[in-house]
């Protein structure tokens, strides 16, 4: 490290009373002052905002010399502590010199430092150290973010007063030094140093003082190939430039220049191979000025895997029409600088990766046939790296289908242009659904970079999992992916680019940690999120080769380090299975109304790929479909909003990235249902007057449910026939709808129903009076003070299924306002009365105004012959900007009961089936969760929430009572996270008007995991009701599956137009044999499939499935 960085002086304006004639003057008892009372940051270097460029400005920290600094140039106005990962995560101090002429020998002296604000939830320890005096004072918490991001006027201010006598002070030159020991940052609004009378001022005398020896974890080679490790002196000189060296062993290192300041001097020593101990002699102008002994460790053969791109966030930091033109440019850069690098040694050729493929989705359909031609080459060529993700999801909120069409593209890719894509990057977000796994092995990624965000909100991602790769196995235990989570997550460099302090800092942790690999994988993107690529990168890592044996830098795709790595240490790796639980799917709270929409979109394209299956497969809109996922893809995607859309709800920045985010959800909604609607074409008739409907099963299994006819359907009348020309259960209900019992339909069949003018069949159990439902099966209880359900029993056992102990019932509204939960507040009084009173369809409503809302409805119904509990509740949304959470109370009475929810192909029960550092305050289910004991249990299915917490409200983790979570008590109550706003960031910051949330409710005997998710998904597919043509031909079933624990996610036509596509899942949580039963013609063969729709092998035997697994079959159509 020849060129060591010299620290200019970086001292703080002192701004000295105005009876002051200099530093010689007395007479005032201000000594000196830095900064100015006035609450304000922007006086000082960086200031107001600019936080991300302290390690670049300040990497040795701020140096003050009284009467030579500057402010605006020369003091930082924040001070970073240890919890900054954005400042490498360690203690820094800043230091004020000062030459005193005399002092008097008695009397007291007052430092004082004011700060504008503090970190709100890790406000820093410091130790102020007045020459040979230390005092260490707690700094209480602040405002919040917004203040270190120039918003001054958020900030909370705090005042720091530190008495001391005189005599801590000396004539000559003296020092105070502020040191952050633990926490996180401090804004200055000013430091002042009062003094009696006596104290008079004068230069600084010259003077050289070794501050500390160390060593870096590096090797260079000398003359003979040997090789020596590097001996680093950090010195602060005062005085003219002057010539320093530094000897080890009687080798003596060339003269290095000291200017005013902080300076790191170098030497070297020979490596050693085992611990050592040296004699270290640092001399100025020939003469010792201190001598050290240090003990040195061999110095480990690092290669340091560089993988270079740029974080996307389809919005944030520009409205997302902008972002992608961004990433395209990018693209065109990125070839370039490999085609200039072609030449350079190995590991220094310049690479780029692709981290997700959303923008090269919109690259290549625009670009021009050479555009397309030199980005397909660069790929082929090794330039480019492409990763599997289309977007930087929210892993939990997808469907299971959803997770696969996530990978949709890169198969494409692979198809279109023969390319190999097996490693997959995802970046930001920590926490990621253990569904992820299964379908990446089964789209033929391998391995899973990801690189999160380093601090915010990400719970316990990188303290447990940084750096510490393994092998993360499916939850069938078929199939598993290396994954590494980056311990330096993915904006290490967004302050600035790869310099040796941040690289020799990071090796050092990891040696700390005793970190077992040779080979460190650092994701590099820099310029902040969205960045461009670093056009200096190759000539970087050329020149820092050249100098160094060791550490080596490599340039690097995703795929290349993790082949190599694999190659080298894929027999050590540890093997972990678990759901990575997220953090950040919670943001989805903060428009509840468009996440229930696309949920729903994406539920109701499943059902529309199974009517073109079942339909008309030859005719499938591949590409129509594929649109229509993308959106829904693209609505769970992590970027939401602006960067501002916090702090700023209201300006044209904001608005404007919320349109574009919003329509994701809606557009989903509107291409889904239309897919659906064409799916039926060929069948369906609308006529003025209904004589017949057809009702759709979807599923694979039998169903029965309730099929409502909307208002706008003009039917022959309410007398409701089925196929045997007997009248079926069917009831006119309050809003004008025509319900009805649909019994027993097929798999993938239709039945037919008639409308008949003629008296309605009235027959049924189902009730309502005063706040009381029942049904053949069911009785249940309002409380008609809270409006929650007090009571549900099945008639015969008897068994209460609401806590009686709890203070709580089912459905009972909560909210929070504010971060603390620990007195959430109910509804108001609530107002009772039957909606519908039967006999088929029995409801009660609930009215009430409530905290947070303008008025909440909940309708709880029941169905006769149907053994469930609907809910149906519409918050209608009041507009608050101020933190908020609304929460709805689950309390279940089973006995030592086992929760398990529902994520994509899994099922998890929490702690058991986690990851460790998994989030532990909210969870997010896919359709059900499950309280279950030995003997019966209630399975609860959700429509439109993602969210739940566990036994209690336990969110927001950043307000003082309940932080983040590392473990949880076994409970039979959950709470539906329905709405939040607690983001700072991204997320919206309200929310207004009525949004409706569904749930059903089940009570059964022991736990069948088969039987719940065939709940969840009947909860969330409902039948599908069309008009027909009376005489037209009905649809028979076509595929049956056996066993019940075997259920069809998929059943769709293939993309290729030559196939039908099954895809199987094991739901029922133990070893099953699959048997397909066909309707003729029975297909001659069927192919054991993978995610690109391949032929795999033949299948001519029953399919062995393991719980939880996952199989896709192809079956070409009759005619091919």
């Amino acid at each position: 490290m020849k060129n060591t960085k010299l620290i200019k002086i970086t001292a703080l304006v002192l701004l000295f009373c105005s009876c002051m004639n200099g530093l010689g003057a007395e007479g005032d008892k201000i000594l000196w002052q830095i900064g100015t009372a006035d609450n304000n940051t922007a006086e000082f270097a960086l200031g107001p905002d600019r936080s991300n460029l302290y390690s670049g400005r300040f990497p040795h920290d701020v140096l003050f010399v009284a009467g030579q600094s500057d402010a605006k140039k020369d003091w930082s106005y924040i001070q970073p502590g240890p919890a900054d990962s954005w400042a490498g995560s360690k203690s820094h101090t800043f230091t004020i010199l000062f030459g005193l002429k005399s002092t008097p020998r008695s009397g007291k002296c007052t430092l004082a430092i004011d700060f504008v604000d503090t970190h709100s939830s890790s406000p820093p320890k410091i130790q102020i150290k007045i020459n040979d005096e230390s005092f260490i004072r707690k700094i209480s918490r602040g405002a919040g973010d917004a203040s270190a991001h120039g918003q001054v006027e958020k900030g909370r201010e705090h005042k720091l007063i530190i008495d001391f006598p005189v005599r801590a002070l000396k004539t000559g030159n003296n020092e105070i030094s502020i040191k952050s020991l633990e926490g996180s940052w401090v804004l200055y609004d000013y430091v002042t140093l009062r003094t009696p009378r006596g104290v008079q001022t004068e230069s600084l005398k010259p003077s050289t003082r070794l501050l500390d020896v160390y060593s870096e974890p590096f090797l260079v080679k000398k003359k003979g190939g040997k090789l020596y490790q590097p001996v680093l002196a950090s010195v602060m000189h005062i005085g003219e430039p002057v010539e320093a060296t530094v000897s080890i062993k009687g080798l003596e290192s060339a003269g290095q220049k000291l200017e005013p300041g902080f300076k790191v001097i170098e030497g070297f020593a020979p490596a050693v191979n085992k611990p050592t101990s040296i004699e270290v002699d640092v001399k100025v102008a020939g003469k010792s000025i201190g001598k050290q002994s240090l003990a040195i460790k061999p110095v480990r053969k690092w290669e340091i895997y560089v993988l270079h791109h740029s974080h996307v966030d389809i919005g944030y930091t520009h409205v997302q029409t902008e972002v992608v033109r961004k990433h395209w440019e990018y693209f065109k850069q990125v070839i370039e600088l490999a085609r200039e690098s072609a030449d350079y040694p190995e590991g220094a050729r310049f690479k780029w990766n692709v981290e997700v493929l959303w923008a090269v989705d919109s690259y290549l359909e625009q670009a021009t046939p050479n555009e397309r031609r030199a980005f397909v080459d660069a790929v082929k060529k090794g330039w480019i790296g492409l990763d599997a993700l289309y977007g930087n999801e929210l892993t939990a909120l997808c469907r299971s289908e959803e997770l696969i069409r996530l990978v949709d593209y890169a198969q494409k890719l692979r198809n279109r242009y023969d390319l190999t894509i097996n490693s997959a990057m995802i970046t930001d977000v920590p926490g990621y659904t253990w569904g992820i796994v299964p379908v990446l092995a089964q789209s033929g990624v391998k391995y899973f970079s990801v690189g999160p965000n380093r601090g915010h909100r990400i719970g316990y991602t990188l303290s447990t999992w940084g750096d510490k790769p393994f092998y993360w196995e499916s939850p069938s235990g078929k199939e598993d992916i290396l994954c590494w989570v980056a311990g330096e997550g993915y904006s290490f460099f967004h302050s600035g680019r790869l310099d040796s302090s941040k690289l020799f800092g990071y090796l050092k942790r990891l040696g700390d940690s005793e970190y077992p690999y040779d080979m460190v994988q650092l994701r590099y993107s820099i310029g902040g999120d969205n960045g461009p690529p670093d056009p200096k990168l190759s000539e970087y890592v050329k020149d820092w080769n050249e100098k160094y044996a060791y550490p080596k830098l490599v340039v690097a795709t995703t795929s290349e380090m993790f082949d190599e790595f694999e190659r080298r240490y894929g027999n050590k790796v540890p093997k972990a299975r678990g759901d990575f639980t997220p953090y950040w799917e919670d943001g989805a709270g903060s428009s509840a109304r468009e996440t229930s929409i696309n949920r729903d979109a994406a539920e109701r394209l499943v059902q529309a790929e199974t009517l073109w299956a079942m339909l008309n497969p030859t005719g499938y809109p591949a590409d129509k479909f594929y649109d229509a996922w993308r959106e829904v893809i693209l609505y769970d995607e992590h970027t939401w909003g602006a960067h501002c859309s916090i702090s700023q709800p209201d300006s044209d920045f904001t608005k404007a990235q919320w349109k574009i985010k919003q329509a994701f959800a809606i557009d989903a909604e509107g291409k889904s249902r239309k897919l659906l609607k064409d799916s039926l074409a060929g069948h369906r008739k609308d006529t003025t007057t209904v004589t017949a409907v057809d009702v759709f099963n979807t599923s694979s299994w039998v169903r029965t449910d309730l099929v409502v006819l909307p208002k706008d359907m003009i039917s022959a009348g309410e007398l409701v026939k089925g196929p045997d020309g007997k009248s079926v259960k069917s009831q006119r209900l309050s809003t004008g709808e025509l319900a009805f019992l649909a019994q027993e339909i097929a798999p993938f069949s239709a039945k037919r129903f008639t409308l008949q003018a003629d008296k309605v069949h009235r027959s049924g159990n189902a009730k309502a009076q005063g706040a009381e439902l029942s049904n053949r099966r069911i009785v249940l209880k309002v409380d008609e003070k809270t409006g929650a359900i007090s009571s549900l029993k099945l008639k015969g056992n008897n068994i209460e299924l609401v806590n009686p102990e709890s203070g709580l019932g089912l459905n009972d509204y909560f909210y929070v306002a504010g971060r603390e939960p620990s007195d959430p507040k109910r509804n108001g009084p609530v107002k009772v009365r039957v909606k519908e009173r039967g006999p088929l369809v029995a409801s009660l409503l609930i009215e009430s105004d409530a905290p947070g809302c303008n008025k909440l409805s909940r309708e709880v119904r029941i169905i006769d012959g149907i053994n469930r509990v609907d809910i149906i509740n519409i918050i209608d949304k009041e507009k608050i900007y101020t933190q908020e959470g609304v929460h709805l109370a689950f309390a279940f009475n089973v006995p030592n009961g086992i929760m398990r929810m529902d994520t994509p192909w899994a099922v998890v029960q929490p702690e058991v089936d986690q990851l460790p550092g998994a989030c532990k305050n909210y969870f997010t289910v896919q359709r059900w969760v499950d309280v279950s004991n030995e003997n019966y249990g209630v399975t609860w299915a959700t429509v439109d929430v993602p969210l739940i917490e566990v036994g209690d409200i336990t969110s927001d983790p950043r307000g003082k009572t309940v932080g983040w979570l590392k473990h949880i008590e076994p409970s039979t109550t959950l709470y539906s996270y329905v709405m939040n706003n607690y983001w700072e960031t991204n997320y919206k910051a309200g929310q207004e008007g009525p949004t409706t949330f569904r749930y059903s409710i089940k009570p059964h005997r022991r736990f069948d995991s088969g039987r719940a998710a065939r709940f969840g998904i009947e909860s969330s597919q409902p039948l599908i009701a069309v008009p027909v043509d009376r005489k037209a031909a009905v649809q028979q079933s076509i595929l049956s599956v056996k066993p019940a624990g075997i259920i069809v996610t998929a059943f769709k036509p293939s993309e290729d137009g030559t196939a039908r596509v099954v895809r199987l899942f094991n739901a029922g949580g133990k070893s099953e044999k699959a048997r397909l039963t066909w309707a003729k013609p029975t297909p001659k063969t069927v192919w054991l499939s993978n995610l690109a729709e391949e032929r795999v092998s033949k299948i001519t035997r029953p399919i062995e499935m393991a719980a939880y697994e996952i199989v896709t079959l192809r079956i070409p159509l009759p005619s091919m």
